[in-house]
């Protein structure tokens, strides 16, 4: 089962994607919920780098 579970408030959102799902579609739900969500993470860098001033992107790995 993946969790995806998002926070919004005050001018923050915080979301977290965990779990792994391989049975289902041969792992086609997997990786498309892997795929947008590094989708996501990669344009949030390229507008970080573009505007260093305005945004902030750090990615830790655990």
């Amino acid at each position: 089962m993946i969790h995806v579970r998002a926070r919004l408030g005050d001018g923050r959102t915080v979301i977290e994607v965990d779990g792994h799902e391989e049975h289902a579609e041969n792992g086609r739900v997997c990786a498309a919920v892997s795929a947008i969500t590094h989708t996501a993470l990669l344009g949030l860098e390229q507008i970080a780098r573009q505007h260093p001033d305005l945004v902030s992107v750090d990615i830790t790995q655990e």
